[in-house]
């Protein structure tokens, strides 16, 4: 199915061995956060959510590269609208007990956010 005119909400974040437990430990209470609290219908859907984790290599498209010790986390939440991307960070600073944290920790990594990216190329 095309996803066009769908809306991603992607972090990126690269942290020091030291923190990547926090990282963990935050992104485990997002996810039942945003179970309790996101639309699943309508002009603010959360279409889809996830959230993956890797070591950083050293050369990021050669796989059997020598890792740096650093580890990357990849947040994406898709919504149907700009509508639910915009409830989604007025809900987070409302009521996720660990939004204060999570701004934390991305301080603390070398983090990259795409607030709203809107899909214009799409095949399923």
């Amino acid at each position: 199915m095309a996803k066009m005119n769908e809306v991603r909400f992607t972090v990126t974040s690269i942290c020091p061995a030291d923190l990547a437990a926090e990282g963990d430990r935050i992104y485990r209470s997002h996810i039942d956060w945003m179970k309790a609290t996101h639309h699943r219908e309508g002009p603010k859907a959360l279409l889809s959510y996830d959230v993956s984790k890797t070591p950083e290599l050293s050369d990021p498209f050669d796989l059997a590269s020598k890792p740096t010790g650093n580890t990357v986390f990849v947040l994406t939440e898709v919504y149907s609208t700009d509508t639910g991307v915009v409830d989604h960070f007025e809900q987070a600073k409302a009521s996720w007990k660990d939004f204060p944290a999570w701004t934390a920790w991305v301080g603390k990594c070398k983090t990259t956010k795409v607030g709203y990216g809107k899909v214009f190329n799409s095949l399923w």
